[in-house]
């Protein structure tokens, strides 16, 4: 029993030593989602993302195990107390959250995880024993992420409000020092993915030729 729990634990240890996850935070509007399917285009298989759990019920088309774990609140509070989450929050009388063996499966596959949460999840990430590169993306004002929201059409003026100025708040509590290596403004896409690209190059390279590496060795 005690050479199993050895065992296990040595893979575990293995596993997170994987290649560096990624994690990515910044306001809805900044242009998270148009930088992250960009990079995920441009390098087929070099990234994945963690599946969240979440206490919410599915809704129509979405695939438990694909864009969620949906769990019970008792199943996932069990989860959380037996410490198996980097990360959860409530939300709306919803519990979300990243839990380690998520990340794990990510780079088991020798895949960089990315972890795209809020800034409430990467404070509670930075408690954690996950090293992973902490980078935040801004619009380049306020006044043009209100624009960005208001052109999408989906919100209400009072939600709009409500989303605003939160956002506002987290990109001032991103700019605390130690928080993210690297704040990205999104004024320019060509200019904000290449600063991504630079970031994220020797992490890219490292996982390009372990697989390369691989495929000769299994040739």
């Amino acid at each position: 029993m005690r050479d199993c729990s050895r065992f296990l634990s040595h893979v575990v240890r293995a596993v997170m030593a994987g290649p560096q996850p990624v994690v990515l935070s910044g306001p809805s509007g900044a242009g998270k989602s148009t930088l992250l399917k960009r990079l995920l285009q441009d390098h087929e298989g070099v990234f994945g993302f963690s599946v969240s759990h979440t206490t919410r019920k599915p809704r129509p088309r979405e695939v438990n195990g694909k864009d969620y774990h949906f769990v019970t609140r008792e199943e996932m509070q069990k989860a959380i107390d037996a410490g198996e989450f980097l990360e959860y929050a409530e939300f709306s009388e919803n519990m979300y959250g990243t839990s380690k063996a998520a990340v794990q499966t990510v780079q088991a596959k020798n895949q960089i995880c990315i972890l795209d949460i809020d800034m409430q999840g990467v404070k509670n990430i930075k408690k954690s024993e996950l090293k992973p590169i902490y980078i935040s993306i801004h619009p380049p004002s306020a006044a043009v992420l209100e624009k960005r929201l208001r052109g999408r059409k989906t919100e209400t003026e009072d939600s709009l409000q409500k989303r605003l100025n939160a956002a506002i708040k987290d990109m001032e509590i991103s700019k605390e020092p130690g928080l993210f290596d690297v704040i990205i403004i999104n004024d320019d896409l060509e200019e904000a993915y290449s600063n991504l690209k630079k970031v994220l190059q020797e992490e890219i390279l490292k996982v390009k030729q372990s697989k390369n590496s691989s495929l000769k060795d299994s040739s």
